[in-house]
């Protein structure tokens, strides 16, 4: 047994390497600059984590939520480390200075892409020895950062004060542009590509298209009620997460909404819930899925048109991790593609508003966090007229990547052959059950939902054995 099998089994407790793991450790372990693309359930944790019982220092690990630091965080206490932090809106002033004081004893820290632009903890980091350095979900560079969280784009500055650390970069889905936009951000150096197959043979896709929302809600609660989970339903508001979630809980689904004006205890512990079995069901915006380690979805559904067929693809890739058969269904009407555009350019500033921001000096125009931050960056690196146009040519890249999905469910080709096509894959062997343009078994696909009656007699006596055994 060599010495990465060795620490292989005797820290994480397996026997061999999945597909593709042993060559990307061995390229970290020599210094190497490497882009990783895995599906979800790959082992991407393993690929930073193994690496560093063979290198001294820390690795710093950029993360993009807080639930999935910390849940990668108790993945880590789990196997034994006890040096490990996640350096965020968790820890109190108090805790943030304890740590800071002794950062050089920690093997792993997790931070954010806010948190690198904060300059006592880049003092502490400068002074200790770093491993290496980890993009975790590295298509955030992309796909997030010129429209949505332009703290990404500061990961770039932020490396160059560590220029002899290699960078390890980690995702699911990435098209040949956001594998370009990585390794340009993150200044790697003629890095080793480790790109994974995006297929994934047990999920199965379904499309349905409706005549209006009404007719799409009857379908959506009909098909949570009468079958199992767990799963996941996707929509693109806070109010239609709730609204399902009321549903669905009158009728007896254990389920619960999640989306980002949650307090963050709530949604740790809805996460947590969901993960335990003690709900078959996630009502959610798309703030939810990082970081989730639930190995048995085995449905998820999409009530809209995403945005893209990488972010449709992050999604659904939730599903199926054990390997068993799923399915991703997605509902939508003609009208969904304005709704869907509306969705992701709400944050984004018109023409007024860049003039506007150009204009005043007190940061006094009214206009939303996220836009005010997105302005903020660009301000400091483009004129006003080269950021009125950055943002009418993201508007219209955004149009056209929302028409690329909703002409893709349109065809009536193979869904995953159009979608592997998209990421520049061919597919070799087509699954008996594939898609509901070509083979679909429902019959097979699906199992009944058992009673509510039933549920809440086993729900009861597992209640009333609590009762009795508690101290």
């Amino acid at each position: 047994m060599d010495k990465l099998t060795e620490i292989l089994h005797q820290k994480f407790g397996y026997s061999s390497f999945r597909d593709g793991q042993k060559e990307i450790i061995e390229q970290v372990i020599e210094g190497k600059d490497v882009v990783a693309i895995l599906p979800t359930g790959m082992g991407k944790s393993l690929l930073y984590q193994l690496p560093a019982y063979f290198i001294k220092g820390t690795v710093v690990i950029v993360s993009p939520l807080v639930s999935l630091m910390q849940d990668q965080v108790e993945q880590l206490k789990i196997i034994g480390e006890k040096r490990v932090v996640a350096i965020n809106s968790f820890l109190t002033y108090e805790q943030k200075e304890m740590v800071m004081r002794k950062l050089a004893s920690y093997k792993f820290i997790f931070t954010s892409p806010e948190m690198l632009q904060n300059k006592r903890f880049n003092n502490a980091l400068s002074a200790i020895s770093i491993a290496y350095i980890v993009a975790d979900e590295a298509h955030c560079i992309s796909q997030w950062g010129y429209d949505f969280r332009p703290d990404y784009l500061r990961i770039s500055k932020w490396l160059d004060a560590f220029p002899k650390a290699n960078v390890l970069a980690l995702t699911a889905t990435a098209t040949k542009k956001v594998v370009k936009d990585i390794k340009g951000t993150l200044h790697m150096k003629d890095p080793f590509e480790y790109i994974h197959s995006l297929d994934r043979p047990t999920i199965a896709y379904e499309v349905q298209k409706v005549d209006d929302h009404k007719e799409k809600e009857a379908w959506i609660v009909g098909r949570i009620t009468a079958t199992n989970g767990p799963g996941i339903l996707y929509t693109q508001s806070r109010k239609k997460a709730e609204f399902y979630a009321s549903k669905l809980e009158e009728r007896g689904v254990k389920v619960a909404f999640y989306h980002a004006k949650m307090e963050q205890d709530d949604r740790v512990l809805v996460q947590q819930q969901f993960q335990h079995g003690d709900l078959d069901w996630i009502c959610a915006t798309n703030a939810f899925g990082m970081g989730i380690h639930k190995n048995n979805i085995r449905q998820i559904i999409h009530d809209h048109i995403p945005t893209s067929i990488a972010s449709y693809m992050q999604e659904v890739g939730r599903a199926a991790r054990d390997g068993n058969q799923s399915i991703a269904s997605l509902i939508y009407t003609n009208s969904d593609v304005e709704q869907s555009f509306y969705v992701a350019m709400k944050d984004f500033p018109d023409e007024t508003d860049i003039h506007a921001a150009f204009q005043s000096e007190d940061n006094q125009i009214i206009l939303s966090e996220t836009t005010l931050r997105i302005l903020n960056y660009w301000k400091e690196i483009l004129s006003e007229q080269e950021t009125i146009a950055l943002f009418h040519d993201i508007k219209q890249r955004k149009w056209l990547e929302i028409h690329k999905l909703f002409n893709l469910f349109q065809s009536d080709r193979c869904i995953r052959e159009q979608i592997l096509y998209s990421f520049d894959e061919q597919l070799i062997t087509r699954p008996m059950n594939c898609c509901s343009n070509c083979s679909l078994d429902l019959q097979l696909l699906l199992t009944k939902r058992e009673k509510q009656n039933g549920e809440e007699i086993e729900l009861n006596w597992f209640n009333r054995i609590n009762e009795l055994l508690r101290p």
